[in-house]
């Protein structure tokens, strides 16, 4: 999916309308349990469009109101830039995260990936 399509899908749209992908995104970020994640490309598999970096994309632009945090890399890094705001909202949720070793730069914790993420097991409406 190209950057294009992402921002306009064609239709005649209301001008503070989100494109209908983004929209899509959203919605499944919506539907990730607290405590939970699912990656970038988890949320294209998904929704059988798009790929991790244009759910990516999506998430900057538009992700703000929807849960970001819960949509994240494979490698279970936290964010860049959000790391502090992202880590309060796990702890707060009880995201299962594994404590950095003391080499790593800045000492910042993962993601549990393998605990954390979620399959949307028991959420599969509008799953194709």
């Amino acid at each position: 999916m190209s950057q294009e399509s992402l921002l306009s899908d064609g239709g005649p749209r209301h001008p503070d309308a989100l494109p209908e992908y983004a929209e899509r995104v959203l919605e499944v970020a919506e539907l990730i349990p607290p405590g939970r994640v699912m990656t970038y490309g988890d949320v294209a598999e998904w929704l059988g469009e798009g790929g991790p970096r244009q759910v990516g994309r999506v998430m900057a632009l538009y992700g703000g109101a929807a849960p970001w945090w819960r949509v994240v890399r494979a490698d279970g890094v936290l964010l860049p830039g959000h790391e502090l705001r992202a880590l309060g909202r796990y702890r707060a949720e009880g995201t299962p995260l594994k404590e950095a070793d003391r080499a790593a730069q800045g000492h910042a914790p993962r993601l549990d990936m393998r605990r954390a993420r979620w399959d949307g097991g028991g959420h599969t409406e509008g799953h194709t």
